[in-house]
């Protein structure tokens, strides 16, 4: 265990009945739009329709980054991504990283990853695999996967057939029934990333039939998003089934923005910008012992706020030598109390490369290895590969409070930066610079981007790793 002991220490206040189940479903490049409770002429999503009218729906819900890699990595540490260098797609999480699946085994769960990995190997002795970053049991795929895809389960390849989502729903159901049969009873985290609706969109028979008026390109699109809608329904159902779904909490977003026409729900930009349409996607949370009618949210949130929020309903409290967070926890709003976010989100689009990881062609390779008996060692990831100046920050950025957001935008072609701020609230569409009438509040978001922006660094320089 890497070095977790030294982090955090467990409240024991809670019996393993009162821990939740957790399960943390994330689609691939599912636009704010893409619902059928938003109001979308043709999709069909009636599983998501019912958890958005049964649970809680989070309409501000936001993705740490534009892109996939880094958000996922939000999702597992509650950091802001460019904090361990997982700037893009190929980037790994670091092996120093404290993960939600580490924290909560010293808490006693069983953990279980299943599907998109995206932050690091699948090979079994990698140092960034999901076996090493604390997952008892995983069937993973390195990158995005269509209909009938390739796992590494527990480091071995195996194949499989099917719908991709309802693949990679049955795998965990399946895990979680074995968890389920253990005398021992003991809670567990089930982290499910989906690979729809992530381009090449293949839709299967029984789902294309739904969308025959369509393009055949928007038809595959739609298809694979009603697809994974299905598959979320056989997880509530296979839930409900082992007698568990009441204590259990599921938790679905997406892990960017769309880029598909009408994804983006009427907002501006789409994945791969900071614009709201780049970071806004949807979020829903069913909990039927806490979350009992349905609710509406319209506060501030985002994937880093799942660690330190699944953290403290399991009992888990952090010690102040804890990596520095980005997120805080949302329990109270989810169980109803009164809260308000005092903490304000910053977003950071750092320029640099991604690398290039065909998850098929990757475990095609790993299973000749395995069936020569001759597997090759996992090549050395995460680690820290340089220092960066403390008072240089290349990119876009954003610093979102409340209703307010402002955009960092430096000069193409020189070392100037452009602010624009916006008021969300009157200004989806992000049109209206009010830098110009609201310098008082320009001047303070632009001093907390900054300092936040160089706490950044200091993390990616390896700061905030014991020596």
């Amino acid at each position: 265990m890497r070095f977790i002991s030294i982090f955090i220490f467990l409240a024991i206040n809670l019996s393993a009945d009162d821990r939740p189940n957790i399960v943390l479903a994330m689609a691939d490049d599912q636009g704010w739009g893409d619902m059928g409770y938003m109001g979308h002429k043709v999709l069909k999503t009636p599983t998501f329709d019912a958890m958005a009218k049964n649970g809680l729906r989070m309409d501000r819900f936001y993705a740490a980054a534009p892109i996939c890699s880094p958000t996922r990595a939000s999702v597992l540490t509650g950091r802001h991504p460019n904090r361990m260098g997982c700037f893009k797609w190929g980037h790994t999480l670091r092996p120093q990283e404290i993960t939600v699946a580490e924290a909560l085994k010293q808490a006693g769960y069983t953990t279980g990853h299943f599907g998109k990995w995206h932050v690091g190997n699948v090979r079994a002795d990698s140092a960034v695999s999901p076996g090493k970053s604390g997952f008892d049991e995983w069937a993973s795929a390195p990158n995005f996967y269509e209909n009938d895809p390739l796992f590494s389960h527990n480091g071995k390849v195996i194949e499989t057939k099917g719908e991709s989502s309802h693949v990679t729903v049955e795998l965990a159901l399946k895990w979680m029934a074995k968890v389920n049969q253990k005398k021992t009873k003991e809670p567990f985290l089930a982290v499910i990333w989906f690979g729809n609706p992530h381009g090449p969109h293949i839709g299967t028979e029984k789902f294309l039939k739904m969308y025959e008026g369509e393009t055949k390109a928007m038809a595959n699109f739609y298809a694979e998003i009603t697809a994974m809608d299905a598959a979320i329904g056989i997880l509530r159902s296979g839930l409900r089934k082992l007698g568990v779904a009441d204590n259990t909490l599921l938790w679905y977003c997406s892990d960017n923005g769309g880029l598909k026409p009408n994804s983006m729900g009427g907002l501006a930009g789409k994945k791969g910008s900071l614009l709201e349409g780049g970071i806004r996607v949807p979020s829903l949370i069913e909990w039927p012992a806490v979350i009992r009618k349905g609710r509406r949210s319209s506060m501030p949130s985002n994937t880093v706020d799942m660690y330190p929020t699944v953290l403290e309903l399991a009992g888990v409290r952090l010690r102040e030598e804890q990596p520095v967070l980005d997120g805080v926890s949302l329990a109270e709003h989810l169980k109803g109390e009164l809260f308000h976010r005092d903490k304000a989100m910053g977003f950071w689009d750092f320029p640099a490369s991604g690398r290039s990881r065909w998850a098929r062609r990757m475990l095609e390779t790993l299973r000749k290895e395995q069936q020569a008996d001759e597997q090759q060692p996992a090549p050395k990831e995460g680690l820290i590969e340089k220092q960066y100046p403390l008072d240089e920050f290349p990119g876009p950025a954003a610093w979102i409070d409340g209703d307010w957001k402002l955009h960092r935008i430096p000069d193409k072609k020189g070392p100037g930066v452009q602010y624009r701020l916006h008021f969300l609230r009157k200004d989806l569409k992000e049109q209206r610079d009010l830098a110009g009438v609201q310098p008082e509040r320009l001047a303070r978001m632009k001093t907390e981007l900054a300092a936040w922006q160089k706490s950044v660094l200091a993390s990616l320089n390896g700061g905030d790793y014991p020596k």
